[in-house]
């Protein structure tokens, strides 16, 4: 299996050394002469495998790796090191490492062996990176995704798609998920085995997007001194997510166009047709339609990409789902800072089921992750930035009434969590136990004799 590798080593003669064995067996190879520089081609270049250094000038190799960690799908790493090093690098196989290799390299053979392994495994671990890369995101189940009775229909429609090859535009607010339901499509689709390869045509200058998408060859323009696969290639039996495709200009939606008509493409510079085994699924926070009235995107792409709309509402109006998610970020964000928080306050609940949420999901993710860092014991009202804090349910009646639902609830809950101790509920609840006692005879909670 032929692979993307980068390289990274500050002996510019090993390098260069390494790079010919590899570009021999087929390979195309990035270099990097230390950590930093590496660390940059990350984050703008997609890699099958990484083989770096363990120890540099600057940025070493463990520390490069580590920092690879927090991508939503991360590349494998292979470490060289200096025979006496060898316990580092066995160290740095328990955090995630695929594997090592002493230096001086004693024979080419052994360190294809090793990236031929590495890259048949790859493969075989699409299918959970794409898990992880959900769970990244912060929603890892269908339970989180689809939460809400709004989002009922959206799950409904997802099942009923995943598993044909229509082309699916999934149209939605910032920050309501578009494109974990993209990910779920993929995962519930005969695709699944192969990649999910995301690009946000939104954050790439607008020179630079073609290549991106369709891939250049060598000496296509200034800097491109090597030849680059694009995300087509790289999705090859895969899926492409092509995010905020409102945002791509008119010269490169007709190229887009072609590739969903014929399913073909050429690279940058090159004049050879490749074929775009890949399943497209597009997203827009734009109106699509209001953008073809205005002559800003293509009409005839319009209806190519909406084969099959998917609507996600924004959270505004999935209100049941607020308890569950922040359920779910108040014990993922407490596991990451290492903080022992055993709920949220009834008023802090209250307010953010009333908060409209102009930032959807990810606005949510935010504001938790804050209040973990700020809260003690459990997440209370002063937590919350000064616009959450201001929605409190108690200026209407209506809103007295849906606060008190809501503190019932959560009582209930707590009680049935700690078997009926009273004590221990009231601390989880961040009340006293005089406190308690109250709302129990107010909610008719009360065991009487």
């Amino acid at each position: 299996m032929k692979g993307r590798i980068l390289l990274v080593e500050d002996d510019e003669t090993f390098r260069k050394f390494l790079q010919l064995i590899l570009e021999d067996e087929g390979h195309e190879v990035l270099t990097a002469e230390d950590g930093l520089a590496g660390l940059r081609l990350l984050q703008k270049e997609q890699v099958d495998l990484v083989i770096s250094d363990l120890k540099m000038p600057g940025k070493c190799g463990l520390e490069l790796f580590r920092e690879t960690r927090q991508d939503p799908s991360p590349p494998r790493f292979i470490f060289l090191t200096a025979f006496g090093k060898v316990e580092e690098a066995v160290a740095a196989m328990k955090e995630g490492a695929v594997d090592f290799l002493t230096k001086p390299l004693q024979e080419p053979d052994v360190l294809l062996a090793v990236v031929n392994r590495a890259l048949e495994n790859q493969g075989q671990a699409r299918d959970y990176l794409s898990l992880k890369e959900s769970e990244c995101a912060g929603l890892p189940s269908g339970e989180l995704i689809f939460a809400g009775n709004a989002m009922k229909s959206v799950q409904r429609l997802v099942q009923e798609v995943a598993a044909t090859t229509a082309t699916v535009l999934i149209h939605g607010e910032s920050g309501t998920g578009k494109e974990l339901v993209a990910r779920t499509i993929h995962l519930l689709s005969p695709r699944k085995s192969a990649g999910f390869v995301p690009i946000n045509c939104a954050a790439i200058p607008e020179n630079l997007l073609e290549s991106e998408l369709f891939g250049h060859e060598k000496g296509a323009f200034t800097g491109a001194i090597q030849s680059r696969q694009g995300k087509f290639e790289l999705a090859k039996g895969g899926t492409i997510f092509l995010d905020e495709i409102g945002e791509m200009p008119l010269s490169l939606q007709a190229k887009l166009l072609r590739v969903l008509q014929e399913r073909v493409f050429e690279r940058v510079g090159g004049s050879k047709e490749i074929k775009a085994d890949v399943r497209v699924i597009a997203a827009s926070n734009r109106n699509l339609q209001d953008e073809v009235a205005e002559r800003r995107f293509r009409e005839d792409l319009f209806y190519r990409l909406n084969v099959f709309p998917v609507h996600l509402p924004p959270l505004r109006e999935r209100s049941d789902a607020i308890p569950l998610l922040l359920q779910y970020f108040l014990e993922r964000f407490s596991r990451q800072i290492g903080k022992h928080l055993t709920g949220i306050e009834n008023e802090a609940l209250a307010s953010m089921k009333a908060y409209a949420w102009p930032g959807n999901i990810r606005e949510l993710q935010n504001v938790m992750e804050r209040a973990v860092i700020l809260a003690q014991g459990v997440v209370r009202h002063t937590n919350l930035p000064a616009e959450v804090q201001q929605t409190a349910l108690t200026q209407k009646p209506e809103g007295r009434e849906k606060l008190k639902s809501v503190e019932r609830d959560m009582i209930v809950k707590a009680l049935e969590r700690r078997g009926g101790n009273r004590r221990l509920t009231a601390d989880d609840l961040g009340m006293s136990r005089r406190a308690l006692q109250y709302k129990l005879k107010e909610f008719g909670l009360l065991d009487e004799p």
